[in-house]
């Protein structure tokens, strides 16, 4: 949002706000939730926040992070001992095998600075060697074909990290938009030597060299980079610097990400839909000349959205894809269409991204992933897709202390419709259990049955004797494009409809008590929760994470409004009564239900005055409800304390009005 606006906020109501501040700090020890045992979990477990096979597909590598840090780890597909990489850094991350493999380039902050620098190691073992000393945040390594050459994404003098997710840093004084571009730089891998080669007023999001290392495919916008995502075309650039050329720019509804070169480098696929956050890619696949022209949809009328892509063999994309509910990996026909499924699970499977995605060796067959569900929480697998070997071992001593997840399906206004039905712990068909809805972020996203982290705070409810639904509603992935797509110009209306038979679907399979209801969730999770407050008094208490109140200030205070046009169809400028249509604030005095409101003080994404807003309108109303926001705290909360207190106060809320 306007930090302005934050800043003049946080003024004028600053004994409200310090107090809420100071019950965030510090805890509140009449709120501690008996859920302890799955609370540990989810923060015990090691996280993996990469992995990377090398290029001949006999090794694989990953950055696992705990508490402390993270830190890179070697091992054989085949087994055996690991090793550590390392340049004695506290943070290390970002793998890149050089295409022998016989290298590994990675970031550490072992130089302790502000910021990590770029490393490379022989892969076998030896002392790290530093190649950078810059100012600023470095991303994404990349190795030219010929290994002489490391690409980097760098953000030069930047004072925080790339992204909306992140803590806006708050103004002061005349305010002035601040952009700090992200560029594309090449790093000489003999001397050490960088050079930045977009333009200076170019935001570069991702990059792919061509297969000759001449060129670079990219998806990049001028200006505001957390912002312009929304409108970044697809462009190349020389590799020895020069003039980007667009050749492809989207239609304004749909959004580009993953780039990749055809292996004879005349063509390059990516996808592109309608995508409501820089980091959940989904769409269908799409092939454009390398020289611009006409793109191609290879992938039209697919009941999937696909979420990360790469070449393997000339004609065919390999892809990983969001299918209901599940995750899948699957190959396309560049000339036919025709779609191969390798492999299928309710498993989450990823390389580090926030979509379906595996790191795979040059000839394709081989790829390694991190693998977990609610049952198995995350370890890294190797080998032949969908028949990978379990590598790791760091989370063998963890169990689920919360019930098993089912899959239900409904339909509603002609769509076929999926999520999942989490189960009490120590569930007992005999007795009748309360329910709360888990709505997703986005609303361009998936709920997935994985292992819940740090930030899953409505996991642990199942270990208090609850069962937790989390809908797919039209609008997510993992239906097709026209599924996404279904919710334009109509937040809050078919998508609640989707989540409320959903919900009677759920009554019909379990034994849930229809009148012990609860309903929460961040972000667009958040604003449906808003919602459903104003709509129907079946839910008997709600918790909004991060939501949005009204649409119509919210496009004044947010650092993202160009994700609004794809869905509103216009700015709410030109088109207010769209926005006030599907604002909760509209409905305000429909509301009765007890709702608890979190936020973070500095979030750009759903900024803090939406939850103020809400608040202030159910406290005026007479509606019981309380309000806490997080100190430097952006859309993602990166405080353990605060994210432990988040889970600690959604348990008590719903057990003070469901128990």
């Amino acid at each position: 949002m306007m930090k302005a606006v934050t800043r003049i906020i946080s003024l004028a109501f600053m004994g409200l706000f310090f107090i809420s501040l100071a019950v965030a700090q510090h805890g509140n020890q009449a709120s501690k939730s008996s859920a302890g045992d799955a609370i540990n979990a989810l923060f015990a477990a090691r996280t993996f926040e990469q992995t990377a096979i090398s290029p001949d597909g006999k090794e694989v590598a990953w950055v696992e992070s705990t508490k402390d840090g993270s830190a890179i780890h070697v091992s054989s597909v085949s087994g055996g001992a690991t090793r550590r990489i390392t340049a004695g850094g506290a943070t290390e991350n970002a793998i890149a095998w050089s295409p022998d493999s016989k290298q590994v380039a990675f970031f550490s902050d072992a130089a302790k600075a502000e910021q990590a620098q770029l490393y490379i190691v022989n892969a076998a073992g030896g002392t790290p060697r530093k190649l950078t000393n810059v100012k600023g945040f470095l991303a994404t390594p990349g190795w030219s074909p010929d290994g002489k050459t490391i690409a980097v994404l760098l953000t030069e003098n930047a004072e925080r990290a790339a992204g909306p997710l992140v803590a806006e840093k708050a103004q002061t004084g005349v305010i002035k938009e601040a952009v700090s571009e992200q560029r594309l730089a090449l790093v000489d891998v003999a001397t050490g030597k960088l050079r930045q080669i977009s333009p200076e007023d170019m935001y570069v999001y991702e990059f792919a060299w061509s297969p000759d290392g001449q060129r670079f495919v990219t998806t990049a916008a001028h200006g505001n980079g957390d912002n312009n995502w929304y409108i970044a075309q697809i462009y190349t650039i020389p590799a020895a610097g020069g003039e980007m050329k667009s050749i492809y720019k989207p239609p304004v509804e749909s959004q580009i990400a993953v780039p990749a070169w055809s292996p004879d480098g005349k063509s390059v696929a990516f996808i592109s839909g309608i995508m409501s956050d820089e980091p959940a890619v989904g769409g269908d696949i799409f092939v454009v000349p390398a020289e611009g022209g006409q793109a191609k949809n290879i992938t039209p009328g697919m009941k999937a959205s696909a979420s990360w892509l790469t070449w393997t063999v000339p004609g065919k994309v390999l892809f990983g894809e969001e299918v209901d509910g599940e995750s899948g990996i699957a190959t396309v026909d560049v000339s036919s269409g025709k779609i191969e499924t390798l492999t299928h699970s309710a498993d989450v499977i990823t390389d580090g991204g926030w979509g379906t995605s595996i790191s795979v060796s040059s000839d394709g067959k081989t790829a390694a992933a991190v693998l977990q569900s609610l049952a198995h929480p995350p370890e890294v697998w190797a080998g032949p897709i969908g028949q990978w070997k379990q590598i790791t071992s760091s989370n063998a001593s963890l169990k689920p202390a919360w019930g098993e997840a089912k899959s239900v399906h409904w339909k509603n206004d002609g769509f076929s419709l999926q999520g999942w039905l989490l189960y009490p712990a120590n569930f007992d068909p005999a007795k009748k259990y309360p329910m709360v809805v888990m709505v997703h972020g986005g609303p361009s996203s998936q709920a997935h049955p994985g292992w819940p982290g740090s930030h899953s705070f409505a996991v642990p409810l199942s270990t208090k004797g609850y069962f937790v639904f989390f809908p797919n509603p039209r609008g997510s992935f993992g239906q097709g494009e026209a599924f996404t797509r279904a919710n334009v110009k109509d937040f809050g209306y078919g998508d609640f409809r989707d989540i409320m038979t959903g919900v009677d679907q759920a009554l019909k399979e379990a034994p849930v008590d229809e009148h012990r209801l609860g309903i929460t969730g961040w972000s667009y999770g958040g604003y449906m929760t808003m919602w459903a407050v104003t709509q129907t008094n079946r839910f008997a208490a709600a918790v909004a994470g991060a939501g949005l109140a009204n649409f119509q200030s919210y496009y004044g205070e947010n650092q993202i409004d160009l994700w609004m046009i794809p869905f509103f169809g216009a700015s709410v400028y030109d088109d207010p009564q769209v926005y006030a249509r599907s604002s909760p604030i509209t409905f305000i005095k429909n509301a009765k239900t007890p709702t608890l409101v979190l936020v973070g003080d500095s979030d750009g994404e759903c900024p803090t005055p939406q939850s103020y807003e809400f608040w202030h309108a159910l406290k005026t109303l007479g509606v019981k409800t309380e309000l806490v926001v997080y100190e430097h705290e952006g859309h993602i909360f990166a405080d353990q304390a605060h994210q432990r207190d988040v889970i600690e106060r959604v348990a008590d809320w719903f057990t003070q009005y469901l128990k």
